[in-house]
């Protein structure tokens, strides 16, 4: 008799290990502070703030999360600088076993803009499903689902433009994830877009990972290629480095300075360019963020 086989990541966390080791603790657009806090009542708030070193723009969102753990519900609502309200309401285990519905709306008085999607998630041994329905855009319905068996994972993703009665877009997807490496592979886009992608937890304290990108519609061709490592320096800093094909070269160095404050430092550099001296120019880039938690 074979073993119960664990929930599959869903279609959008296919790749995640690799992607989130090429992306996250990179702050080199500019200086970015998150402020997090908890009331008594278990409502969560976030306040958030970047200024963009190319622009000058600054940005910023204030974000409350109230959690009825007991029944599984959760509303969040966020206020944007650019005067856009979010609200989202999500059901999580109540109607059936494994089954997360939400309906996310955002509202931007000024432009009249507005916008609503339904989604809903069911995930069980080896299977794990998502489907949207965006309401005022098409409407469009998207759905995909994950199959996984033995660590190896089978994927597809396809929307359908109800209004007009065609799909619009559709990908697939094939992995194998092992307790210490995974491999990704996506056909995006309708299947014009290809990538690959790998991570490694080489041992404790390394980790590494690579992706490969290639559009057969881009008016440039080749492959796009991104290589990066995470070494653990001690239990609250890390240092993160990653170089493309470009020659692009991306530093990112986060140290826990005490429990609830943590910074992050980033530094990307253009190796083609390595004679332009400015810091916040087109080519070379450099950022700090800050994160206090209680």
């Amino acid at each position: 008799m074979s073993l119960p086989q664990p929930v599959p990541p869903s279609w959008k966390d296919l790749g995640k290990s690799s992607s989130d080791l090429l992306t996250k603790d990179y702050h080199y657009q500019g200086a970015s502070l998150e402020v997090k806090t908890n009331a008594p009542n278990n409502v969560a708030f976030k306040v958030g703030g970047t200024r963009d070193s190319k622009s000058d723009l600054i940005t910023g969102d204030v974000e409350a999360k109230w959690a009825d753990k007991k029944h599984g519900l959760t509303f969040t609502q966020t206020w944007t600088t650019a005067n856009i309200l979010r609200n989202q309401i999500e059901l999580d285990n109540q109607i059936a076993k494994g089954l997360k519905i939400d309906l996310a709306t955002s509202l931007a008085p000024e432009k009249g803009t507005k916008t609503a999607v339904f989604n809903s998630a069911f995930k069980q041994s080896g299977f794990h499903t998502r489907a949207s329905l965006d309401v005022f855009k098409g409407p469009t319905f998207t759905a995909d689902a994950v199959l996984g068996r033995d660590g190896f994972l089978v994927g597809a993703e396809a929307a359908y433009n109800v209004t007009e009665g065609n799909i619009t877009r559709y990908a697939a997807a094939v992995g194998y994830n092992a307790p210490e490496y995974s491999v990704t592979l996506h056909g995006l886009n309708n299947l014009n877009t290809f990538s690959a992608s790998y991570y490694h937890r080489v041992n404790r304290d390394v980790e590494a990972g690579a992706k490969a990108v290639y559009d057969t519609k881009s008016t440039h061709g080749g492959v796009a290629l991104e290589v990066g490592t995470k070494t653990y320096l001690d239990p609250s800093a890390f240092i993160k480095a990653k170089i493309n094909n470009k020659g692009v070269i991306a530093l990112g160095y986060t140290q826990g300075l005490r429990p609830g404050v943590k910074a992050s430092f980033g530094l990307a550099l253009d190796t083609q360019k390595l004679n332009q001296v400015d810091p916040v120019g087109a080519s070379h880039k450099v950022g700090v963020n800050f994160v206090f938690e209680s």
